[in-house]
């Protein structure tokens, strides 16, 4: 293996080098699934943007599944699906009690099967969705979309939902006063 100023002068030249031979440098010549997808569109002249599109999401969604006679955790699930951000967050909502899978309340070691309904409540939302494919590592938004059928309820309109207080930045501590109008103006407060 060369040493890291040989590939860094490579790279000055502009020349391919070792690094091509080791997998580091261009994706399209490292054997990485970007690589592999770069080359088969530009052979076959596909692009992602074509009805070839659908069938690269598939594809990318049939490598994430699970090999036979593995399952897939719930909270790895809604994590792989983008419900949640992180897999420590759904682990987090399954233990709070915040998911449930058809009705019941599940741990994050629930294994989630296609056809079951998954509740989440998440940031102030419900979400319902059905698992349509099982997948076990974090795909793009596209191939997620793909993976479940939503039944969620839409969102509700940013103009319903009264915004909190904003103060001036140097203003210093609320008053009572201001305090009073705050709870008034997000319907807190009593009616006095």
């Amino acid at each position: 293996m060369a040493s890291g100023t040989q590939r860094n002068e490579a790279g000055r030249r502009g020349d391919a080098g070792p690094s091509a031979a080791d997998g580091i440098g261009n994706p399209a010549h490292s054997g990485t699934s970007a690589g592999a997808a770069t080359a088969a569109s530009a052979t076959d002249g596909t692009t992602g943007d074509t009805a070839g599109g659908a069938t690269d999401a598939v594809a990318v969604a049939k490598a994430a599944a699970p090999a036979s006679g593995e399952t897939v955790r719930v909270d790895s699930w809604i994590w792989s699906v983008r419900l949640v951000k992180t897999r420590s967050m759904g682990a987090t909502a399954c233990r709070g009690g915040h998911v449930r899978v058809n009705g019941e309340r599940v741990k994050p070691a629930y294994a989630v099967r296609v056809g079951d309904e998954v509740r989440l409540r998440h940031a102030d939302r419900e979400r319902i969705v059905i698992v349509k494919r099982v997948i076990r590592k974090r795909v793009g938004p596209p191939v997620a979309a793909e993976c479940y059928v939503d039944n969620s309820p839409p969102p509700p309109p940013r103009e319903a939902v009264a915004p909190a207080g904003i103060r001036d930045r140097g203003t210093g501590r609320p008053t009572k006063r201001d305090r009073r109008e705050l709870e008034r103006l997000r319907g807190l407060g009593s009616a006095e």
